[in-house]
C-alpha cells in the first residue's frame, strides 16, 4: 500500500510539474496568454482542463469576448498535444492548421475548456513526419456548454530532423 501511495504521490507531481511548465511556456511565448490568466487546471493523461478569469476577457456586453473564448479553446487543444509530446517523449513544432469555432452562449462567469485526447500516435515525430491531429475542445460556465471548437492541430519534427 505504501508503495502505491508513493507512486500516486510522484505522479501527483509530475503533473503539477508539467502544468507549471505548460503555463509558464504559455506566459513566455504568447503574451496574450499571461494578460488573460489563462491557467491550466487538471490533467489526467485523457482529458485537460484549463481556465480564465472573466475580469480581464470581458466585453462591452459584460460577456467574454469571442477572440477571448478563441484563444482559450486553442491553447487547451495545443496544450494537450504539448503535454501528450511531453509523456511520450516526442518533440514537435505544434501548429494550429484549421479551425472553427461555435459560439452557443454567452461566458458570464469564469469558464473552463476541457479537451480530451483522441489518441494519436506521436513517434512518427521521432523519425522526422509530421503528425496531424483534430481536436474537439469544449468550453463550459456554469456547467452549461457556451462554446465549441474543433481544430486541426499539427506537430512538426524539428528542422535537422524533418524528412517530409
Amino acid at each position: 500500500m505504501l508503495d502505491i501511495s508513493f507512486t500516486e504521490a510522484q505522479s501527483n507531481a509530475k503533473v503539477a510539474a508539467l502544468l507549471q511548465t505548460l503555463c509558464e511556456t504559455w506566459h513566455n511565448t504568447i503574451p496574450v496568454s499571461k494578460f488573460m490568466g489563462i491557467t491550466p487546471l487538471l490533467f489526467n493523461g485523457d482529458s485537460l482542463k484549463v481556465t480564465a478569469p472573466i475580469e480581464p476577457n470581458i466585453n462591452l456586453h459584460h460577456t467574454m469576448f469571442a477572440g477571448s473564448i478563441y484563444t482559450l479553446m486553442t491553447l487547451t487543444g495545443w496544450g494537450m498535444v504539448w503535454l501528450q509530446q511531453q509523456l511520450s517523449q516526442a518533440h514537435g513544432d505544434i501548429v494550429l492548421a484549421d479551425a472553427k469555432v461555435r459560439y452557443l452562449k454567452p461566458v458570464t462567469k469564469q469558464p473552463y475548456a476541457k479537451v480530451i485526447w483522441p489518441y494519436t500516435d506521436l513517434t512518427p515525430l521521432n523519425h522526422g513526419h509530421r503528425v496531424k491531429m483534430t481536436l474537439e475542445v469544449a468550453l463550459y460556465c456554469d456547467e452549461i456548454m457556451c462554446a465549441t471548437f474543433t481544430g486541426q492541430f499539427v506537430s512538426l519534427p524539428p528542422k535537422s530532423s524533418s524528412l517530409d
